[in-house]
């Protein structure tokens, strides 16, 4: 790679690998730096997304096959920049790559797992279910690699070693220390669930089978927990009634004071999952305002027209357990002025988009605001941010401005200001 001129993108999500693609695709060398094993970000864990409801398979493996064909781009995951310092075309850049203990010899054999004896929660299942302490972090992960968690191991463990055939398990890989220089800087770290635990009358960590917005995506995905079946978590049971609760921590002063922009689209899009699979369903959805802006509105009213949906203008003030593992939902009907009390099934809580940025250790060099995202406004000359760590937006407008926002990482490069 030529190291002159070179841009860096932080978050190998869909934001990250759309802006590194289109600027490597026109000649310029990238550097994409992920923090988790592989690339896909929240898109990877969807069911669907919009607009066009196709699951992650359909857009990311298009991705993945010209990131492998293109030999401009550098990706670094499992890895994370500590610092970025200097000025627009010599930004200086120091990156942590953590050891995965799993080399570029990984054929996904799936040998190692066959002898691991040690399990840890799969973060990618929002810890619904458990994989090995060696696996793959998801089925179509990119590199397609093992990774040993290493603190989920038994003390003195090396079955896997023995099992690889082709030595790619190294129990001694280091962590790597590495500097680079950048002409321009694009932070597209993406975002994360609002901790709904923090909702105390919501119930998300005391009453069984109140889950969020994530893990009922999850749940519908073919790759997660329950194989695509929608069952509640505490004991299979098939869902027959559910409640979806929106701005779960949204447009709340004491939580995420702004609106997340998806929720709304998520949870009809979810209403549609439980119909898919069983027509007779109830669903019901409280909310506050509908916000699905522009070619989204008839996607909300083919989802209203369903007889089974019973959308509720109203907030929810209490949810506790019911009986035989039921959840008891109390809220306001504000148009009928009443309250309401509904036992269901499940609940969904429509958790908020929080940035990913928000609460971690800060990259020196790079500011955020109040809310914890990263606007254009507050970042010195040649750096950028683009996607949800700018504000919350959905899948395609983040697509759209990540787009953007490589012509101007590009045009920093080259030194047009």
């Amino acid at each position: 790679m030529n190291e002159q001129g070179k841009i860096l993108v932080i978050g190998g999500g869909i934001s990250g690998i759309t802006t590194a693609l289109e600027a490597s695709e026109v000649g310029r060398d990238v550097v994409l730096v992920e923090r988790s094993p592989t690339l896909g970000g929240r898109v990877s864990r969807f069911h669907q997304y919009f607009p066009k409801l196709c699951p992650p398979t359909c857009g990311l493996e298009i991705n993945y096959k010209r990131l492998r064909a293109n030999p401009h781009v550098q990706v670094y995951t499992n890895s994370k920049v500590l610092d970025v310092s200097g000025a627009a075309g010599s930004f200086k850049v120091k990156i942590r790559k953590d050891p995965t203990f799993v080399n570029e010899k990984c054929v996904g054999c799936d040998h190692c797992t066959e002898v691991c004896p040690s399990e840890r929660s799969n973060d990618f299942n929002a810890g619904m279910d458990k994989t090995k302490a060696i696996f793959l972090p998801n089925k179509m992960a990119y590199p397609p690699r093992y990774v040993i968690d290493r603190p989920a191991c038994e003390p003195g463990c090396s079955k896997c070693v023995d099992a690889c055939k082709y030595g790619a398990v190294d129990l001694e890989m280091k962590t790597q220390e590495i500097e680079l220089e950048v002409a321009s800087v694009v932070v597209a770290t993406g975002w994360k669930p609002y901790n709904a635990s923090k909702l105390t009358n919501m119930g998300f960590s005391t009453v069984p089978n109140v889950i969020n917005n994530i893990m009922m995506e999850r749940i519908a995905s073919v790759s997660g927990p329950t194989k695509g079946q929608i069952l509640r978590p505490s004991d299979q049971k098939p869902v027959e009634s559910i409640v979806f609760v929106q701005c779960a921590g949204s447009r709340d002063e004491n939580h995420l004071p702004y609106c997340s922009s998806i929720c709304c689209l998520g949870s009809l899009k979810h209403a549609k999952y439980v119909l898919e699979q069983n027509p007779e369903a109830k669903v019901h959805i409280f909310y506050i305002d509908i916000r699905t802006p522009g070619k989204y509105e008839d996607f909300v009213r083919k989802v209203q027209a369903e007889p089974n949906v019973n959308m509720i203008k109203g907030k929810v003030a209490k949810i506790v357990a019911g009986k035989d593992g039921g959840v008891v939902v109390e809220a306001e009907d504000i148009i009928r002025q009443r309250k309401v009390h509904l036992d269901v099934d499940m609940v969904v809580l429509a958790t908020g988009m929080e940035p990913s940025l928000k609460g971690q250790t800060q990259i020196a060099g790079i500011n955020l605001d109040e809310d914890g995202f990263v606007p254009a406004e507050l970042q010195q000359k040649g750096i950028f941010s683009t996607g949800v760590a700018k504000r919350p937006v959905d899948v395609n407008s983040s697509i759209q401005d990540s787009t953007g926002t490589a012509l101007k990482a590009i045009q920093t490069a080259l030194g047009v200001s």
